[in-house]
């Protein structure tokens, strides 16, 4: 029982510390994504858009052409939730191996909350 209580406790944690992240702290840190990607607006650039990424299947923007890694890893239906993000976020080429984005990973889980606050709360400029 004592383990059960343990591991909840654990869980419970981790959807606090995602509750933690700080959106305008996360805009800073999606710079590092920018080049490749946009979160304002619903366009492809080098990667998809990730306007409206919480929340939407997998390999599913209009208009990009995702890797067969990437198509064959959402064909069952997988939705980028922010646990799916989060390790998604810190090895992309771990999670998915055969994926086009050569970013290496988050390392910090503090931007990895961050930058999930921000992609939850981007909005079309």
């Amino acid at each position: 029982m004592r383990f059960a209580s343990f591991g909840l406790f654990l869980c419970l944690g981790t959807s606090v510390a995602q509750a933690a992240g700080n959106a305008e702290a996360g805009a800073q840190v999606f710079k590092k994504c920018g080049a490749c990607h946009t979160a304002t607006e619903p366009m492809n650039r080098v990667g998809p858009s990730l306007m409206g990424i919480v929340g939407r299947p997998v390999a599913a923007f209009a208009g990009y052409s995702y890797s067969s890694a990437m198509t064959a890893f959402g064909a069952d239906g997988k939705v980028w939730d922010e646990e799916r993000l989060s390790e998604y976020l810190l090895s992309p080429k771990a999670m998915v191996p055969g994926t086009k984005m050569s970013f290496p990973g988050l390392r910090k889980p503090q931007e990895i909350e961050d930058i999930l606050a921000y992609l939850k709360t981007a909005v079309a400029q």
